[in-house]
């Protein structure tokens, strides 16, 4: 079994003539925290949506969890937990009504739901919440059940897309932390951001820029190679060159 949870050859994607993403080549290896870097409009959320199956790509390779993303993403989506931009939550519901939905979802049976759902909501400190309306939870709060949703089938890679846009910085620093709970157990953390500070949180990074990976490697070998003292100058370096 290879030691990789994702890998890409020369990935692409068109949309019309427009390339929103270029000859993406990765290699992320089992239980590893994958920062995946850049500005809006980079083409992030176009490379992971191919990844999870939910795009098709234009050309190029890729497997997820050893599975072909051309044709096997259906076996895909079974072994990854997904975390879109906008958190998918049911407002109208509480967050263990959506947990419940999306246990179904997933195809988990009552009794492991159940079960699931009171470990999900006292390890991500959602008790006390558990039956206000969705819509009401701060937007902290909406991060945390979103990533529980995305755990309740407990895959071993997780994709988060831009998961602390809009969030405090404290509910940021406590995501995090879950982050690296999560590593800790084994899971793989596949990561897009466009804070640049929280590079420094991951194993390694890539940053992209106008659909192409410009930089690859950890935070210390890049600020090295860059001779910069944080991954913002870095990243300032290489947009502008």
């Amino acid at each position: 079994m290879s030691n990789y949870a994702v890998q890409t050859e020369n990935l692409g994607k068109r949309f019309g003539k427009f390339e929103a993403v270029k000859n993406l080549n990765l290699s992320v290896r089992q239980g590893e925290i994958f920062g995946f870097l850049g500005a809006n409009g980079a083409g992030k959320t176009t490379a992971i949506r191919m990844l999870c199956g939910l795009l098709l790509p234009s050309s190029g390779k890729g497997s997820v969890a050893g599975f072909d993303i051309y044709k096997e993403n259906e076996k895909i989506k079974q072994r990854i937990g997904y975390m879109s931009q906008k958190f998918s939550l049911y407002e109208d519901l509480t967050p263990a009504e959506n947990i419940e939905f999306y246990g179904g979802v997933y195809g988990l049976r009552r009794e492991a739901l159940l079960k699931k759902r009171a470990q999900l909501l006292q390890e991500l400190g959602l008790r006390e919440q558990a039956d206000m309306t969705t819509r009401s939870l701060p937007l902290g709060f909406k991060q945390r059940l979103a990533l529980s949703c995305a755990l309740l089938h407990d895959p071993p890679i997780i994709f988060l897309d831009e998961p602390t846009g809009g969030v405090d910085p404290e509910a940021r620093r406590n995501f995090w932390d879950l982050i690296y709970h999560m590593a800790e157990q084994g899971k793989t953390i596949f990561v897009t951001t466009h804070y640049m500070d929280e590079a420094e949180y991951c194993h390694r990074v890539s940053i992209m820029y106008q659909g192409e990976v410009v930089a690859l490697g950890s935070p210390k070998e890049l600020k090295q190679q860059y001779q910069k003292s944080t991954m913002q100058e870095v990243f300032i370096q290489l947009v502008d060159r």
